[in-house]
């Protein structure tokens, strides 16, 4: 089982094999493919720094106790019909994607982060609506 913040449940959907450092982007694909290739794996939304916040390197600015990043995971888990303390498998969270989320919630509720710009998590969000779950990585 993985133990993940709100925000991050969007991440995974644009993920494309690039992060913050290689430790971070190793840990990322782990669970990634993991999901990609075990969707009946276990899920359990947490408040505030999760497993892929583990591995943040220590570099820059440490953002996963932010504010407005708690405020983030908060209204992404909300928009999605989710809770904090819930546990269900990663498919089931797909579910909840192709029922409550659109592409452009990306503009809205990721309006800060620095990955915005790509255009991937609005692509990652369209494909699992199509029922195409998480896209395999190069």
């Amino acid at each position: 089982m993985f133990k993940l913040r709100g925000h991050h449940l969007f991440c995974l959907l644009g993920y494309r094999g690039m992060g913050y450092s290689a430790e971070y982007v190793e840990n990322m694909t782990r669970l990634h493919q993991t999901l990609r290739e075990e969707p009946e794996t276990f899920i359990q939304l947490i408040k505030g720094p999760d497993q892929l916040c583990e591995k943040y390197p220590n570099s820059g600015t440490y953002h996963c106790q932010d504010e407005s990043i708690y405020d983030q995971d908060a209204a992404i888990l909300e928009k999605m019909g989710l809770k904090v303390g819930q546990i269900l498998r990663w498919k089931d969270i797909e579910a909840h994607i192709r029922k409550f989320v659109v592409p452009s919630d990306v503009q809205k509720f990721c309006e800060t982060c620095s990955w915005r710009s790509y255009g991937v998590c609005e692509e990652g969000i369209q494909e699992i609506r199509e029922g195409k779950g998480l896209r395999k990585l190069n």
